[in-house]
């Protein structure tokens, strides 16, 4: 037990019950962190929530949702933001726009590159109703979607439920220690992470497998006889959503060819998300490249190169992708 654990432990009166909170994703690591758990304080000291943004593919739902709840006898608790009141403010703004008030009237001093006319407004105004689709629903009212500067998609789809979930359970009178499920050799700003947080108000956050290596994880799934998600042998390295805004080519070809139904799907995002934007406002999911690809069709047809875009690769042209291409070694 670290210091910090100490001091948690120590804090902790006797008679409250405390709960070892572990946010499921579906993916490797948080699989890793929820095994942990349950070898660590056993099930009925753990809570396992999931956040649903919509972006995520039928795999991950079957296996996050059906595989995990039954293989390890826990249930799994599902969190969704939602954006109602976001959109009834927007609505009002737009219904002044589309009245005749100058956008400076409603919006005050602050200036934006391209402006509302009322036609426009009042066209966006006949689209903006919610979809119910998280992430749909959140790039409709940031008119436009998320990207590697602007990654408002984590804080808004999976932070903020996560954590009113876990405020709740501090509300009916728990400790609440949340197990997140991040390494540090994944990018350089958890690279700096503390292993564990006492956050004050009945809150800490806790993470177990911050030093962890990637085969570290996939051997804590073959020592408890759990198989990981499917998909890390279809190509992914991730499974946080299908697409993520961050996927590099080889991930996004994988998806294009096996999963062609989810590029169409943000196709039709990208239609919709770009009917309520401002004029002239981009709104693609994948922001400006190198070779200046941004919408999803045009980076799938830029993710078939190589040499910087200049040139189609033979080896992204394969009829039928094989049965399995995990980047992990995990085919047998």
């Amino acid at each position: 037990m670290s210091e910090s654990q100490q001091l948690w432990a120590h804090a902790t009166p006797g008679s409250v019950v405390k709960l070892h909170v572990v946010s499921l994703s579906g993916g490797k690591d948080s699989t890793a962190t929820a095994l942990m758990a349950i070898e660590l304080h056993g099930r009925e000291a753990c809570r396992f929530v999931f956040a649903d943004t919509g972006n995520e593919h039928e795999a991950t739902y079957a296996y996050a949702l059906e595989y995990l709840p039954q293989a390890l006898d826990i249930t799994v608790d599902v969190v969704k933001a939602d954006f109602s009141e976001e959109f009834a403010t927007k609505r009002a703004n737009l219904a002044r726009i589309a009245a005749g008030e100058p956008e400076s009237a409603v919006y005050g001093k602050r200036k934006f590159q391209y402006a509302w006319t009322p036609t426009a407004a009042a066209h966006a105004l006949g689209l903006l109703h919610p979809t119910g689709n998280p992430f749909l629903d959140l790039c409709m009212l940031k008119g436009g979607f998320p990207s590697r500067r602007r990654q408002f998609c984590t804080e808004h789809l999976k932070r903020n439920p996560l954590t009113e979930f876990q405020l709740g359970l501090v509300e009916m009178g728990h400790q609440v220690e949340s197990w997140q499920g991040v390494r540090a050799d994944e990018s350089e700003a958890r690279r700096w992470l503390p292993q564990y947080e006492l956050l004050g108000g009945g809150m800490a956050i806790y993470r177990p497998i911050l030093r962890w290596n990637v085969g570290d994880v996939f051997e804590a799934h073959r020592a408890a006889g759990i198989l990981p998600n499917p998909l890390y042998r279809q190509g992914m390295s991730r499974v946080g959503c299908m697409p993520c805004i961050n996927c590099g080519k080889a991930e996004l070809t994988a998806i294009a060819r096996r999963f062609p139904e989810h590029i169409e799907r943000i196709g039709e995002w990208e239609r919709l998300v770009q009917s309520v934007c401002r004029p002239e406002s981009p709104a693609t999911f994948f922001h400006s490249q190198k070779n200046g690809a941004a919408g999803v069709t045009a980076a799938v047809q830029w993710a078939r190169t190589s040499r910087g875009g200049r040139q189609f690769s033979l080896l992204t042209d394969l009829d039928e992708p094989t049965a399995c291409s995990s980047a992990y070694g995990l085919c047998e």
